[in-house]
């Protein structure tokens, strides 16, 4: 029967998400993925959130398990605009709506400021979620090209100049896919530009507080705050299950929009997870569970490059990055790496094909790997058997 229902043009033209599809793959026995984007779950402080709902359950039920405002538990709000202020990022908890996880944040905005064709500013390879969530809205992709220190700026004005876009997206530090950072010189230029062509800038923040040893650069919020929207996540801090999430924007019309469409879709975030969070954060447990999740995520990048470096054929190359949960591995053009996959299957081991993270078909020669949520025993056996692959692929 509902084969022969007419559905909108927009549920017909989306798409599954590729990674969540090939993530069923991985599910057979045995088989090793470097696929995911998933917090290590052996590190999950479980016995502390625990406590913490324990406390909720007993202190104010009442409130933690009845519908809340659509911004957001104020006190939460008010402990991260905290944090936030801490890291030098200017914010007001008035500033900030609490969101079920960075994808609504990322979808509020597509509809905020997307019409069919409008454009949108973006690096590549860039973020798939973030593809996704604009998609909705028929956007046209603007794409400049990264290297070493993420996407370049060449070119930027001239393209801002004659396509007038809507947005510019970057996840600026740590880059899901590719683990790249922009330093400071380019982020100057990105926001004058920004700021003389009078284009919203949003900041995609999940990573910056998984730096293993270096200081980050200033946050694209810090530097103009009246242009960033920046989106924040307990997801990879903390625990994406509970889908706790922030969006801070300039108080006044970008924030009263993003607060009725969201209000529109959902009336509110979860509610008794905020008052969860909030009742860990007090606690102060969470820059301890940062800590160590750092020195883990750290232990496991490096082992992985080590045995990158060891094993994998002349003319493979990979990003090392300082932070955050993934690399990116380019072969030589020859290689496609969604053609390579279902062989790395049979051999039990997982990857995301890079093209899925290009707007314009680009990327067949590259992959993402994840290090955050492989043991360090899967990571020794794994890496030899893409290097295998690899090998004989560029053998035949």
């Amino acid at each position: 029967m509902s084969e022969n229902w007419k559905y909108s043009h927009r549920a017909v033209a989306m798409k599954s998400n590729v990674i969540r599809e090939i993530l069923k793959i991985t599910k057979k026995p045995g088989v090793i993925s470097f696929g995911g984007g998933l917090p290590a779950p052996e590190l999950f402080p479980a016995e502390q959130l625990l406590e913490a709902c324990k406390k909720v359950l007993r202190e104010q039920p009442e409130n933690a398990l009845q519908y809340g405002t659509t911004e957001g538990y104020p006190p939460l709000r008010e402990l991260i605009a905290g944090r936030m202020n801490n890291i030098g990022v200017p914010c007001h908890p008035d500033e900030i709506l609490i969101t079920s996880g960075s994808q609504q944040g990322l979808d509020v905005l597509g509809r905020v400021f997307l019409d069919t064709d409008s454009t949108v500013l973006l690096s590549k390879p860039t973020y798939l979620g973030a593809i996704q969530a604009f998609n909705a809205y028929g956007p046209r992709y603007l794409t400049l090209p990264s290297d070493d220190d993420g996407m370049t700026v060449d070119g930027m004005e001239e393209l801002i100049r004659e396509n007038s876009p809507r947005l510019i997206y970057l996840v600026p530090t740590f880059q899901n896919p590719d683990g790249r950072t922009i330093p400071m010189s380019r982020r100057k230029v990105i926001i004058d530009l920004a700021a003389k062509y009078g284009v919203p800038i949003i900041e995609d923040d999940p990573y910056s507080e998984l730096s293993f040893d270096s200081e980050v650069p200033d946050h694209l919020r810090k530097m103009f705050p009246e242009g960033v929207i920046l989106l924040g996540t307990f997801s990879k801090l903390l625990a994406p299950g509970l889908r706790i999430a922030w969006l801070i924007a300039p108080k006044g019309l970008a924030y009263d929009r993003c607060v009725r469409l969201k209000q529109g879709s959902d009336l509110h975030t979860n509610t008794f997870a905020q008052h969860v969070i909030y009742q860990f954060l007090k606690t102060g447990a969470l820059d301890s569970h940062l800590e160590k999740i750092r020195k883990v995520y750290a232990r496991r990048k490096d082992l992985m490059v080590k045995l990158m470096r060891e094993h994998f054929p002349e003319g493979v190359s990979f990003t090392e990055p300082d932070g955050g949960l993934f690399l990116w591995v380019t072969l030589p053009e020859k290689i496609n790496t969604t053609e390579l996959l279902p062989k790395a299957v049979d051999r039990k081991i997982a990857y995301i094909p890079g093209s899925a993270f290009y707007t314009d078909g680009g990327g067949q020669n590259t992959m993402r790997l994840n290090y955050s949520k492989p043991t360090e025993e899967e990571i020794k056996i794994g890496i030899p058997r893409l290097a295998e692959l690899f090998a004989e692929a560029l053998n035949a």
